[in-house]
């Protein structure tokens, strides 16, 4: 009875839950190196926000330069109302902004090339469209490329 119980021992009452092989045609098990795996996951998650933090990077300065071109056209729109103007612009058309001798601004109906020989301002400034919401749309003299969009100047 003494071997029985000896034998007894050294049987595994459930070799399917052992974590090593419990018979020498068992397969081999090795423990993971989990600093390796963790490791590599850690990397991976990194590469991965990477991406994510540059994609939201790159529409973050898509939003700062609409926001900046918005803030473009208050100012222009500003300095297009500020200016003498007798008439009521009119959406979806286009007019002409111009500077006289004595540097106030003129909103003409009349371009450029319209005026002839007796030009009445110092400088052509911009060709506008007035937009739906009541701002402008700016086309610049490619003449001028000296031209300040702050209202008065």
């Amino acid at each position: 009875m003494a071997d029985q119980e000896e034998e007894n021992d050294k049987i595994a009452q459930n070799p399917g839950l052992m974590e090593y092989g419990h018979t020498v045609g068992g397969a081999v098990i090795r423990p993971e190196d989990m600093g390796k795996i963790k490791s590599r996951s850690v990397l991976a998650m990194r590469q991965q926000t990477d991406l994510q933090m540059a994609q939201i990077y790159k529409q973050m300065q898509l939003l700062a330069e609409q926001a900046n071109l918005i803030k473009n056209r208050i100012e222009v729109s500003e300095r297009i109302y500020s200016a003498q103007m007798s008439f009521e612009p009119v959406i979806n058309h286009t007019y002409y902004l111009y500077e006289r001798p004595d540097g106030s601004d003129v909103l003409s109906m009349i371009a450029p090339n319209e005026w002839g020989k007796s030009r009445p301002f110092r400088r052509f400034v911009a060709k506008v469209f007035m937009l739906a919401d009541h701002t402008w749309d700016v086309e610049y003299n490619p003449e001028d490329a000296s031209v300040d969009v702050q209202p008065g100047s």
